[in-house]
Order: C-alpha cells, then structure tokens, then sequence
C-alpha cells in the first residue's frame, strides 16, 4: 500500500434518509418484479408433473448458495470497512488496488466453482432434491447449468458496488437488480412455448449479464483503474481475506439451511417445493425492502464514525436506525399476518391456501430477520465478522434440527419449516443482543428501551386495527383477479398503517415526524408557489 500523503478529509455527503428513500424506492419495484416474474413462472408452469416448477427452484438452490455466500453481503462488510479507512485518508489508489486483487482472486475461484456446477449438475441437483422425477431433474439440470457462472457475475458486480457504496453512490447499485429480473421476466413469454421451463435459465443467465454492466457503467464514473494483479503483500488485502471467510461462511450457513429445507421438501411431496419457495418468496420480500434496504444505507455511516474514532456518534447512529426499522418493520409484519390469504391468492392462484398457512408462520422470521440486517453491522462496522458466524453455526444447527424434527408427517408437515425459520430467527437476534450489551452495557440505553415500548405498544392497536379491517373485508372463494385481490389488501394495509402512523404520533414517537415533515411539504409546496 502506498497512500498518498493525507489531507484534511472531506465531509460525507451521505444522507442515510435520502439513500434509504432510493433504495428502499428501487427495492419495492425489484419486489414487485420478484412478485410478477413469480407469479408469472407459477401461471405458465405447472407446481407437478413433468414440467414442474419444482425443477425451476431446485436448480437455482446451489447457485443461489454461492450468491448469497459471497456476492450478497459478505463482500460489503468484509471490504467495505477497509475501504472507508482508505477513503477517510483520500487514499484513492489504495482503495483501487485492494479492490482488484480482490476481484482478481474471487473471479478466479467462483469461474471454478461454475465449472464444477456446470460439469456435475446433475448429481448436484440430484443430492439437492432426490425425489424429483427423471424428467423434472433433466430440466433441473439444463437450468443450473446455464447459470452456473451467475455467481462469479454477482462477485464481480459485488465488488464493483461495493465501492461505489463506500464513495457514497448508490443509483447503479439499486437499479442493476431490476434487470435481472425483467431478463427472467422476459423469458418466461419468449420460451414458454418451445424450450419450456429451462428457458427461465437462459432468462438468468441473461439476466445476470445485464446486472454486471450496468454496475460496470456506474463503476466507470469513479474513474476505477482495474490492474490484472494480486498483491499478496499489503497488509489491508490481508486482512479482508481474513474478514471474509467468517461473513462468507455465516451467509453460506443460511443457505445450506435452505439446501435442508428444499431437500426435506422434496420428500414431502410432489409440488411441496413450489409451496415452500413461494411462501419463502413473499417473506423475503418485506426483508430484502426495509431490512437490507435500510441497513446498507447506514453502513457506509456506520463506518465513517469508527473511522472518525467517534465510537459515541457510531453508537448514535446505530440506535436511530434500529428504532426507525423496529417502527417499519412493525405494521409491515402486521399486514403480512393478515393479509397472507390475499397474497398468496396473488403470486399462486392454485393452492394457495397451504402457502398462506406456510407464510403465516415465515412472519415471525420476517421481523427478526429484518432486525438482524442492522444488528450483524454492529459487528461488522468494528471488523468482527466472526461473532456473527459463530452465532450463525450454533443457529443453523438449530435450524436443521427444528426443521427435521418439526416436518416430520406425525408434527406440522411443511409448514415446520417455516416454524423453524420463525424459532431461529429469534434465537439469532436475542443471542446477539445479549453479547452486544455484553460488550458495550450502555448500548441500550433508557431513552432506546423507552422508544421501543411505545412501539410495543402502538403494534398492539395496529394489530386490533388489522384484525377489524380483514373482518370487514374478508377474503372469500369467489375472489379473483388483482383489481379484486388488490383493492382489500390496499384497504387492510391502509387501515394497518394509518393506524399505526396516528397513535405513534399520538405516543410521541420521534419516527413519525419525518414522515409529517415530508407530508407537510408536498402539501404546502403548491400554495407557496401561487
């Protein structure tokens, strides 16, 4: 490393309010894509037979774990913290150089892992899911194969974003996703009719391509300088290879509970697969909008306060934005609960009921896992990506064993899986909250207990007011159709959130006043230019 000499750092402009707005914008309308592309692959493909959907999710279950384990976090919390320091000290070829070794080394191992995925994937995808049919693992197969390199694409792009977060740009890295699913999308009416299913590969595969360049044209504005070397010898690139594995490794945990659960799911029945990833769809949805969404909008904050050697600003920082996601999160989970019906009548037409029944137990996970996108960057915002993974391998046991135990036929089927979801989910947020006030007592102070009571307390009238609404506006055999499906879930969230909005202000919750800020100028605005 050869920093340049230091000069006075400049302000951050990061607006984390701002930042969120955009990505939690962009989040709702990648979602809403999820929500068609899916809801789409389940009316043009059949949950069974020989055409199944089952193939469909069993073949992105290896890739995805790859995704997730590198390209989906890890590579921000691992890289990005060492980045701020450089970026503090206007070390700009510093941050250059450590990025591309690093994308240097990670292309190199996840192009092998694609050839593995591409060479074998049929015994992989016949370990993953051992009862589909011999057709459905053929599709399932052809499928993996044709996104076996989308991890190494998700690498790359997540390295490239994650320094465009770290320099406080965001626009690319929120958009680059809806290409992705608009590809699949696409796919979907382009092959239905002649290559069927595997099709939706070809759609990933695309997909991801079109992912990478549009965060490459959002690299290129940072006047990024890629060498095709890794230095080996700098000490930061060292210590990122020792940060990375432990965050890598607690993702790819998570995932290999999926690996479980699709596997468990295989055996249940034929079509319980499809049940399951539908249910677990629509629960990552509200996760991946204010959980990620939010947390990586404070990220680069979070940093830039260690980096500033202001643990008290850090701690601040990081309450405000665990109160404001706690408040969101709330309603959110609140609606999800009784409007399960309603939504998987949406994204499933034909049995849905067992997928309501599935995401009614997923709510509880969906809350704490929206909690444990701001918590694990306590951690990882002071370099410790170990505390987390530890964690995570003595809750992922859990999990596996939650999940065998409570799906066996004689328990709660496949809907124990979820139950095990929900059960984790809690177990992991209270564990890491208890070494949190281990390490810093003060963290939770009286002022942050006294917020979150009221909190507590407004959920529980949102929760009558929910309850009241769904009993006006229940869902019935004869609903169909989005503008029918549409309108009760619209008039149930609205009741939810205006309630909820009205007595947190009622209980003087700080969180609401940004929202009465905002409301005040779009009303106002107009009359002062007349």
């Amino acid at each position: 490393m050869n920093p340049t000499a230091p000069t006075q750092p400049k302000k951050s402009k990061v607006n984390i309010g701002s930042i969120s707005l955009l990505l939690i914008g962009t989040s709702l309308i990648s979602q809403v894509l999820g929500f068609l592309r899916t809801k789409l692959v389940n009316g043009n493909f059949p949950p069974t037979g020989r055409g199944s959907t089952d193939a469909y999710f069993a073949a992105f279950t290896i890739p995805d774990l790859f995704f997730f384990t590198l390209a989906a976090g890890a590579l921000g919390v691992a890289f990005m913290p060492i980045l701020a320091d450089h970026l503090q000290q206007n070390d700009r070829k510093g941050v250059w150089e450590l990025s591309t070794s690093l994308l240097n080394l990670l292309a190199i191992l996840m192009a092998i892992v694609g050839v593995i995925m591409f060479v074998f994937a049929h015994p992989i995808v016949h370990l993953v899911a051992p009862k589909l049919s011999p057709d459905q693992l053929n599709n399932a197969a052809s499928i993996m194969r044709l996104v076996a390199f989308n991890p190494l694409l998700f690498t790359i792009s997540g390295i490239l974003t994650s320094v465009q977060q770290t320099m406080g740009r965001f626009f690319f890295y929120a958009i680059a996703p809806l290409f992705y699913n608009a590809s699949i999308i696409a796919s979907i009416f382009i092959f239905r009719h002649n290559i069927g299913l595997v099709g939706l590969g070809v759609g990933a595969a695309v997909g991801a391509v079109l992912q990478l360049i549009v965060v490459v044209i959002g690299t290129s504005r940072l006047d990024f300088h890629y060498r095709p070397h890794i230095n080996w010898q700098s000490p930061d690139f060292r210590t990122i290879l020792r940060n990375l594995p432990p965050r890598s490794l607690d993702q790819g945990i998570d995932q290999i509970g999926n690996v479980v659960e699709t596997r468990i799911a295989s055996t249940i029945g034929s079509g319980a697969i499809s049940y399951y990833n539908n249910a677990f769809t629509l629960s990552t949805a509200p996760i991946l909008l204010i959980g990620t969404a939010i947390s990586t909008a404070a990220f680069p904050r979070l940093n830039q306060r260690l980096s500033q050697g202001r643990p008290d600003l850090f701690r601040q920082d990081f309450l405000a934005v665990l109160r404001v996601m706690i408040w969101i999160s709330a309603p959110l989970v609140v609606a999800c609960f009784f409007a399960r019906g309603y939504l998987a009548r949406l994204i499933f037409t034909r049995d849905n009921a067992q997928i309501a029944i599935i995401f009614g137990f997923l709510t509880v996970a969906i809350f704490f896992r929206i909690i444990y996108a701001i918590v694990s960057r306590w951690f990882y915002a002071q370099k410790d990506t170990k505390t987390p993974l530890f964690v995570s391998i003595f809750t992922i046991g859990l999990n596996i064993f939650l999940a065998y135990s409570l799906s066996r036929p004689t328990s709660y089927g496949l809907e124990g899986l979820a139950l095990a979801q929900s059960i984790t989910a809690v177990v992991e947020v209270f564990v890491l909250g208890l070494i949190m006030i281990k390490r810093d007592p003060k963290l939770f102070d009286l002022a942050f207990l006294n917020g979150v009571s009221k909190i507590v307390s407004v959920t529980g009238f949102t929760i009558v007011a929910g309850f009241i609404a769904v009993s006006f506006y229940p869902l019935t055999s004869g609903d169909q159709g989005f503008f029918v499906l549409g309108s009760k879930l619209t008039f149930i969230s609205l009741v939810i959130f205006s309630v909820h909005i009205a007595l947190s202000a009622l209980f003087g919750l700080e969180e609401v006043r940004p929202f009465f800020v905002r409301i005040r100028r779009i009303v106002i605005k107009p009359f002062r230019s007349l």
